[in-house]
């Protein structure tokens, strides 16, 4: 009995730091964690050693003899762009009083370059180009006074790297004031937000007309004309065919949920998807392009990330993947052309990004200049929201003043500038969070009463059906709250790494789901997850259901084999913890054969080979019910090792089940009871079946004796009345 407690502590313990895949950066500056990575002088020239972190600047000073000859900073210090990885990439810059940048150095990234035969080195060679760089003349150029090194295949990578080197570096040498730069002037005024409450239609001509929608529009001979000014001859002699007049792209951009513009270019009931999809902090563009060149190309169907544009504010720059990406069926705007791509991109908050500031969207066209290079050129179009869909933001000081000023009850519709985004992440998704707080009461009871749940078979059947298509529907495809095996590697980088539950507390529906697993392991197993609240666990049974209807073949894994298949999921849970200690991001890569991402997440919207794997998995659970859950799946592996310590056994039994009834043990759907009759809880997902046929008086042989001689009795003491319907007398349900 002393144990108990520790192995319940220790339970609690371990799965409440599995629940942390949250983690926040450090507040402090990550520079000097990367210095060791290149000596001064090789950053600054001339250059002897490091002084100390300036304190108002995460930003070093290179010394020569004790002097500042120039300064070292760490991109990922000041901006926050991300490449295929979706991680930052880490570079340190040399930058000297001039403003000319002395030494680039990458020193970290996740970038899976070496997954399509591109040498580092040759990354490695393109950033230290930007040794010479003169911040000057970008700054009066916009960032764009300088060629752009593009390496093909590692086209997002290259782009990103540049854009976080010289970004970063113009807020460097402003902060500092180097080469005369000076820092810009602050806004005036009250800070501006959208007014949520215009709502008037407006056609595509007014919309074009006061630029509430954007146009970039290029023909054939203006990018013929551009590729020639660029001065590649390898370009010029690949000139695009046909007439100069015919549209290359004509790009339209709007930002979509303003409320006016969104309801007018996607409709009523779009409109209204896009804002419960939407976040706190988070905004979305409305893009639209037709003519030969596709401003999506095929970049985030290979790789999940969309190569050809990226949104650029001040020092923001974002670059859109495939979960941000949602398809627009048509246009609703009376007046409104045809066109051949329409799409909207969730911008997120993490960006920093404000509606009510200039923004463009860059485009990158590309020709190719041989059979595997190309050359490439970047394109803008601005955009700035009319000042009438914008209103002045409610001064904190004024919205607390108008709360103390408010009678007792009242509330107020200004948001408080000083509750934490998480709370009114919680505040804005209340319905959903009641939606999932009822359904996990709900399963609760379930489980504490299921001696009363399980009394009739139908009821159970289609209860459950009933609920794993909730899950499966509104969990997972709606509200993508499917968990991960990722959530509990990073367990073991949260053991080194400081983390926030105020960052934990952003996904509500997440952390809830999380908080119910630890709960539920300690009383029940793995299985009220596995069984119950996983969306692609209820994929699997509900297309197997489908398939028994339709008569498809069940095939019974033979007891020798199946108890030799179920290690696999443990193995592959094993190799990604040991490749998560070696590296985290490494371990994410590989936690791929997981099919959550593209089945539930994307919704199958993603590159055919991650498509084709989700399809065979299915194919296979159409005749193996639940095969991936049995054998595959490292998430179910890292839930049953703790499931281990709990507290109760629910799942009833007889001394007779197994010798001789083999009832239970051929009718169980993952074949988690052993031919003894014991039950094995790490394979077990709690569908409860085994207690209804417990209780089943048609079924279980100990019910049957049990019910004849109770009539037997009543018969001999004069009792007996007409046989009456079995409570679970009914026609089993159609496999």
């Amino acid at each position: 009995m002393p144990r108990i407690p520790f192995r319940l502590v220790l339970g609690i313990a371990l799965l409440l730091l599995a629940l942390a895949p949250y983690q926040v950066a450090h507040a402090d500056a990550l520079v000097g964690k990367f210095l060791d990575k290149a000596p001064a002088g090789e950053i600054v020239p001339g250059a002897d050693a490091y002084g100390e972190i300036k304190g108002d600047l995460p930003v070093v000073p290179a010394l020569k003899g004790g002097e500042t000859v120039g300064y070292v900073f760490l991109t990922s210090d000041f901006v926050s762009t991300t490449g295929y990885s979706g991680k930052p990439i880490h570079t340190l810059v040399g930058i000297d009083k001039d403003a000319v940048l002395t030494g680039v150095r990458l020193v970290k990234h996740s970038e899976p370059i070496v997954l399509i035969g591109i040498p580092e080195a040759r990354i490695r060679a393109v950033t230290e180009g930007y040794a010479g760089l003169d911040l000057r003349k970008e700054a009066a150029a916009g960032g764009e006074a300088h060629d752009l090194d593009i390496i093909s295949g590692a086209t997002v990578t290259i782009i990103v790297i540049d854009d976080s080197i010289v970004r970063s570096a113009l807020k460097v040498a402003r902060a500092l004031g180097l080469g005369g730069l000076e820092p810009e002037a602050g806004a005036t005024g009250p800070k501006m937000v959208i007014d949520t409450s215009l709502e008037e239609k407006l056609d595509w001509q007014t919309m074009t007309g006061d630029g509430s929608v954007r146009r970039l529009s290029l023909d054939v001979g203006q990018i013929n004309a551009a590729f020639a000014d660029q001065g590649d001859a390898r370009a010029i002699k690949r000139p695009e065919k046909g007439p100069e007049t015919d549209t290359y792209i004509d790009l339209y951009l709007a930002l979509a949920d303003v409320p006016s513009i969104g309801k007018s270019l996607l409709g009523e009931a779009e409109y209204a998807n896009l804002m419960k999809r939407l976040k706190e902090g988070e905004h979305a563009i409305f893009v639209a392009g037709r003519g030969r060149y596709s401003f999506k190309g095929s970049g985030y169907v290979r790789g999940g990330i969309f190569d050809r544009i990226q949104l650029i504010q001040d020092d923001i720059s974002v670059r859109f993947r495939d979960r941000q990406h949602t398809r627009v069926l048509k246009v609703e705007a009376a007046g409104a052309p045809a066109f051949t791509e329409l799409d909207l991109f969730i911008i997120p908050a993490s960006s920093g990004f404000d509606p009510a500031e200039e923004f463009r969207l860059q485009l990158l066209a590309h020709r190719a200049v041989g059979p595997v290079d190309k050359t490439f050129l970047t394109f803008d179009l601005g955009y700035k929201l009319p000042e009438r869909f914008l209103k002045p933001e409610t001064p904190v000081a004024e919205a607390a003043s108008a709360e103390a000023a408010a009678p007792a009850g009242a509330s107020l519709a200004a948001d408080d500038g000083t509750r934490a985004l998480w709370q009114r992440i919680w505040r804005d998704r209340k319905a959903d969070i009641a939606v999932l707080a009822v359904a996990l009461g709900v399963l609760t009871l379930v489980f504490f009463f299921q001696k009363q749940v399980t009394k009739n078979e139908r009821f159970t059947f289609w209860f459950r059906i009933a609920f794993l298509t909730f899950t499966l529907v509104w969990l997972g495809w709606m509200e993508n709250a499917q968990l991960s095996v990722v959530n509990v590697l990073a367990f073991f980088s949260a053991v080194t790494t400081e983390f926030s539950w105020d960052a934990f507390l952003m996904d509500p529906l997440v952390f809830l789901l999380w908080f119910a697993v630890a709960a539920s392991l300690i009383f029940w197993g793995r299985g009220a997850y596995c069984g119950w609240l996983c969306p692609f666990g209820a994929l699997q049974e509900l297309t197997n259901r489908i398939a028994k209807v339709c008569r498809v073949p069940q095939f019974e894994v033979p007891w020798g084999l199946h108890e030799r298949l179920w290690p696999i999921k443990y193995m592959i849970f094993l190799a990604l913890f040991g490749l998560s200690l070696y590296s985290l991001d490494v371990a994410e890569h590989y936690a791929e054969v997981e099919p959550f991402k593209t089945a539930i997440i994307l919704k199958f919207q993603r590159a055919w080979p991650f498509v084709a794997f989700v399809v065979v998995l299915l194919l296979a659970g159409l005749f193996i019910e639940r095969f991936y859950c049995r054998y595959l799946c490292p998430l179910g592996a890292a839930l049953a090792i703790p499931a281990r310590l709990r507290m109760f056994d629910w799942l009833k039994r007889y001394k007779e089940c197994g010798d001789p009834c083999q009832r239970c043990a051929k009718e169980c759907m993952v074949q988690a009871i052993h031919p003894e009759g014991n039950i094995n809880p790490n394979e077990c997902l709690n569908c409860l079946h085994c207690q209804v046929l417990y209780q089943h008086d048609q079924k279980c042989p100990v019910c049957i004796k049990k019910l004849a001689k109770r009539k037997r009795f009543e018969k001999q003491i004069g009792i007996a009345k007409p046989d009456a319907p079995a409570p679970n007398k009914v026609r089993e349900p159609a496999e």
